[in-house]
């Protein structure tokens, strides 16, 4: 029994040195409002360091370059603060992201995609896509983060409306861009739909949330230039289109009630 204890012992010496070894080189960064940190947060303890938005955790694993650690808590920060003036624009959205502990790691090996939180690519995390005109390999954070604010934050807050299961008003639109209710990707969708996403490990839940996602960045321009990579997915990949052919999904999100970002996020928060 002691020799048991002593292993248990030194297996936590030893944990605890390498946590100490690999955390004693974090820098803070050079982001003006944000801070790169060492944790221990449980749960998160394979990856080293995070940054704080807004009460909402970004994690990292030891190989994610700063740049995009701070990129992505940039564009989470503009996400939820889009007027930039240093005050969170929707108070109840804040408060139903950190009740349901809303968080996000990024990883740079896909065997690190192993962690109870939305996932981010370091590789897939572009901030010259902004740079340069929102064209290039696409910045995949604009995804992810939104991800992370429409799933533990507006679907909690407002769950008769943004409610990712059957009967809500983003669900009762999506049945519509669908070409119909479909609680899996039907062989072959109506040519009547607009947003045919086909992925076979998608649920309704998790299609209800990719919905979400197309509509909200394709109304603040971020698809514009991206037709001919998503066109499999989701058609209307601008405003004007949003507006003209999927008017439920346009009102909901451009009702002022919901303090919806209205500029899309480019990594620079400026508040």
């Amino acid at each position: 029994m002691k020799d048991k204890l002593l292993l248990i012992v030194l297996s936590v010496f030893f944990s605890c040195s390498n946590i100490s070894e690999i955390n004693k080189n974090i820098s803070s960064g050079n982001d003006p409002n944000f801070k790169i940190i060492a944790h221990n947060d449980k749960g998160f303890e394979l990856t080293n360091r995070k940054v704080d938005v807004f009460g909402i955790s970004i994690y990292a694993y030891q190989q994610v370059e700063d740049t995009k650690l701070l990129h992505a808590a940039n564009i989470m920060a503009q996400y939820l603060d889009n007027d930039e003036d240093g005050i969170i624009d929707n108070e109840l959205l804040i408060s139903s992201l950190i009740s349901n502990n809303a968080s996000l790691f990024i990883w740079k090996y896909e065997s690190q995609i192993n962690l109870h939180a939305q996932d981010l690519g370091a590789d897939e995390t572009i901030p010259k896509w902004h740079q340069n005109g929102k064209t290039g390999q696409f910045d995949a954070s604009i995804e992810e983060i939104w991800h992370v604010i429409t799933h533990s934050g507006y679907a909690n807050a407002y769950p008769t409306i943004f409610g990712e299961n059957e009967g809500t008003l983003l669900t009762d639109a999506m049945d519509i861009a669908r070409g119909g209710n479909f609680k899996s990707v039907p062989v072959i969708y109506p040519k009547n739909a607009w947003y045919t996403y086909d992925d076979l490990t998608c649920e309704y839940e998790c299609m209800a949330a990719e919905y979400f996602y197309w509509a909200m960045t394709s109304i603040l321009g971020a698809q514009e230039n991206r037709l001919n990579e998503i066109s499999q997915e989701w058609d209307l990949n601008t405003r004007t289109l949003v507006k003209e052919k999927d008017s439920l999904i346009y009102s909901l999100l451009t009702d002022p009630q919901y303090k919806f970002p209205s500029i899309l996020p480019d990594g620079t928060y400026r508040r």
